[in-house]
């Protein structure tokens, strides 16, 4: 176990296995949310460094609170930079998204950033870090296979031309369908019943399942990732805090202000 009692590559196991797992993108920059949504009985939350609000800090103190219910944090990154990858490693992420990737080369390219030299990445190899418990755990230096989870978003047309080698590539262990950017990088912007976009996802799903890898996608709410589900997404994100939150509080502002419920609040 690791410092933080979660077993190093758990998650990218348990996807390996054949496992559907679900979880929500973290982006208020706020520990306090992560840890909800940990406690709310998440597989895994995703710190969103792209699109969300925080900085690195963010994943610093997100990963303790997810930990603290035994979940681990996967953190979607700006850019497939080495030292982006890097950082987010050594704060004991259990896994790394990458956004806007075109080619399969890309792909390869990030997976040497996920691993040390001895498997023959490019990772920056220090100790002094939550992943190596402050350099009293050397044990990921030597790991004898990758740890994190390599997930490689399919959001533009070049990804999606190429998604069968990029779900090739070991170390690559999800294909993530980014909906609102492929949608619009069809042709169709929000179109998600369009048969152009849904026949996309249908390639995403076919490319991960003959390589034994998974494919993720980002529902609205628990309906629509469970329809995702029976599709084969078995790495699929619901909502964020973000969006849960205005969505639960804008039904309770409406259902507070129900003719109903106000004549019975005045009686």
């Amino acid at each position: 176990m690791s410092a933080l009692n979660i077993a190093p590559g758990a998650l990218r196991d348990r996807l390996r296995a054949g496992e559907s797992t679900v979880g929500t993108f973290v982006g208020l920059a706020s520990s306090g949310a992560a840890e909800v949504c940990a406690a709310a009985g998440a597989d895994w939350i995703l710190i969103d460094l792209e699109h969300g609000s925080g900085t690195e800090d963010s994943v610093r103190d997100g990963v303790l609170a997810a930990a603290a219910y035994g979940v681990p944090t996967v953190v979607r990154v700006e850019s497939a930079e080495r030292i982006r990858i890097g950082r987010a490693l050594d704060q004991a992420a259990a896994g790394v998204m990458v956004p806007r990737l075109e080619r399969a080369a890309q792909a390869r390219e990030f997976v040497r950033h996920l691993n040390y030299p001895v498997l023959g990445g490019d990772r920056g190899v220090a100790t002094y870090n939550r992943a190596c418990r402050w350099g009293m755990d050397r044990t990921p230096l030597a790991a004898t296979e990758q740890q994190g989870l390599g997930i490689v978003q399919i959001e533009t047309l070049g990804a999606l031309a190429e998604a069968e080698e990029i779900a090739a590539i070991d170390g690559v262990d999800v294909l993530f369908a980014g909906p609102l950017d492929l949608s619009y990088s069809l042709g169709v912007p929000l179109e998600f019943d369009n048969p152009v976009y849904t026949d996309a996802l249908a390639r995403v799903v076919s490319a991960a399942e003959r390589h034994g890898k998974a494919a993720g996608i980002l529902a609205l709410d628990g309906a629509a990732a469970a329809r995702y589900a029976e599709a084969g997404f078995r790495f699929v994100a619901v909502g964020s805090d973000s969006t849960l939150m205005a969505a639960a509080l804008r039904d309770a502002f409406a259902a507070a202000r129900t003719p109903d419920l106000q004549r019975k609040a005045l009686a």
